[in-house]
C-alpha cells in the first residue's frame, strides 16, 4: 500500500510539473531550460478594439519592469501556445536594433521608447541611455 501511494504521489507530482507555466517547454533545448523569476500569470478577457478587431481573450505574465521574464521575449516560450519569444530581453546588445536612427526616451516609469511618423510612442527593449 505505501509502495502504492509513493506511485501515485509521484505521477501526480511529475504531471503537476509537466503543466507548470513557470518552466518552459520541452521545444526548447534542455540547455535553454529557465525557471522565470517572476513569473506570475494573469487571465486577459477578449474585447474589440476601436477600428473593430476583435481580440481573443489570452494569458499573459504580469507586469513588472523588466522583459526577461514575458513570454514574448526570446529564450521564453509561451506554455498557452507554445509559441517562442521573439522580442529582444532588455539591456541586450539585438534591443540597440530597435529604433534605429531615433532618440530613445525614457519615461516617468522606466520604459523606453522613441516617436516614430505618426507621433506615437514606439515601446523598445530597454537599453543604457549614456544620460
Amino acid at each position: 500500500m505505501k509502495s502504492l501511494l509513493s506511485v501515485i504521489f509521484f505521477t501526480v507530482s511529475l504531471s503537476s510539473f509537466a503543466q507548470n507555466p513557470y518552466y518552459t517547454t520541452p521545444s526548447v533545448p534542455r540547455s535553454s531550460y529557465q525557471v522565470n523569476p517572476n513569473p506570475p500569470v494573469q487571465y486577459n478577457s477578449g474585447y474589440t478594439r476601436s477600428n473593430g478587431t476583435v481580440v481573443d481573450p489570452y494569458y499573459s505574465t504580469r507586469r513588472d519592469n523588466s522583459n526577461s521574464n514575458n513570454y514574448s521575449t526570446q529564450g521564453n516560450v509561451n506554455p498557452y501556445t507554445n509559441q517562442q519569444g521573439q522580442k529582444a530581453r532588455d539591456y541586450s546588445s539585438e534591443a540597440l536594433n530597435y529604433g534605429q536612427n531615433r532618440t530613445i526616451h525614457q519615461g516617468s516609469r522606466g520604459g523606453q521608447y522613441y516617436i516614430n511618423d505618426n507621433g506615437n510612442k514606439v515601446y523598445v527593449p530597454k537599453r543604457n541611455l549614456g544620460y
